[in-house]
């Protein structure tokens, strides 16, 4: 149904979320796939991000080592140089990333000076026209978004983290609903929206369904999946892993429910798929974050590169460089 255009109903992916039979789970995983390649093709949609201001957040959610509410060993600077963020996205784009993202610690941008160094940098990559330009600044008000629409910024992001049943278990000193505030201002501008979440933070899969609902409801462009990466000092520290191959179901869900979205593996899929990983693309995901994260390493992108094009992919920023052996 899905192939010919109808969408999913919460009935239908509450049937498909309640399989457990390997056998079954690996036939949704075939179908997924099949949706991945017939609304997004063959190719792989990579980006990268770099952590220009760090620490401190007076935000209290559960998972993050960037809060100010835990004692975490996460560094703490102020809003990088112009130059620093301009090298950080040279070094994406050399990487093969077609998208870079400056993202901020915070509730929010703390002034117009800050606002303004991002806007610089947004500006000279817009206008340099290799890279796409995305951020993540936490909540915005309208003349923020417009600002940045203005800059040449083409996609914001600001993940929702989980479903709002299950929201006041990660956060309480912003609501859900100021989350989507932020959303519906940045499309308001016409800007296109990165917005998704973290499975293993406690929820049920009826609750990432319940995510995944929301977001189409709210018509996001991209959505980011994380895999929760528990760090030391934050109240989630002792969470156990969510088993590689329920996360792959989840992922193959989201694309069932979002067959138009971009779907993409983020923070903590080395840790959370383990071997499983080079998977995530036949269970739906059609792009992937290289390079390292916020405060967490990742994996050499000339793994992600080889990885993509043995199972017959192309990377969206593929130059041709040789892959290091």
């Amino acid at each position: 149904m899905i192939l010919v255009g109808q969408d999913l109903d919460r009935a239908q992916a509450e049937e498909l979320a309640g399989l457990k039979e390997f056998e079954v789970i690996f036939e949704l995983i075939f179908w997924a796939n099949k949706i991945r390649q017939k609304f997004k093709g063959e190719t792989v949609d990579l980006c990268a991000i770099i952590n220009a201001k760090s620490g401190r957040c007076s935000e209290d959610c559960a998972f993050c080592a960037q809060s100010s509410w835990y004692p975490t060993e996460a560094p703490h600077y102020p809003l990088l140089d112009v130059d620093e963020m301009l090298a950080a996205a040279q070094k994406a784009l050399e990487n093969r990333a077609g998208r870079f993202s400056i993202v901020t610690s915070g509730r929010a941008p703390a002034d117009l000076k800050e606002m303004d160094r991002i806007c610089q940098v947004i500006s000279t990559l817009s206008n340099q026209g290799q890279v796409s330009p995305c951020a993540s600044l936490g909540l915005l008000t309208p003349k923020m978004a417009a600002e940045l629409k203005k800059a040449g910024l083409k996609r914001y992001h600001h993940n929702l983290e989980t479903a709002p049943s299950f929201y006041p278990s990660i956060c309480t000193t912003h609501s859900i609903e100021k989350r989507m505030e932020t959303i519906k201002i940045a499309q308001q501008e016409g800007l296109e929206i990165c917005s998704g979440g973290i499975f293993g933070l406690g929820e049920t899969m009826s609750q990432r369904l319940e995510m995944a609902f929301t977001l189409r409801d709210l018509g996001v462009d991209s959505v980011p999946l994380n895999f929760l990466n528990p760090i030391p000092g934050t109240p989630l520290e002792k969470r156990p892993p969510v088993p590689p191959l329920e996360l792959l179901h989840s992922i193959a869900l989201f694309r069932f429910i979002l067959p138009r979205a971009d779907i993409r593996t983020c923070g903590g899929r080395e840790k959370g798929l383990r071997t499983l990983q080079p998977l995530m693309y036949p269970a739906g995901c059609n792009g992937t974050m290289i390079g390292n994260y916020l405060t967490t390493e990742g994996r050499s992108p000339q793994v992600d590169i080889q990885e993509i094009r043995d199972l017959g992919l192309t990377p969206n920023a593929d130059f041709g460089f040789p892959i290091s052996e």
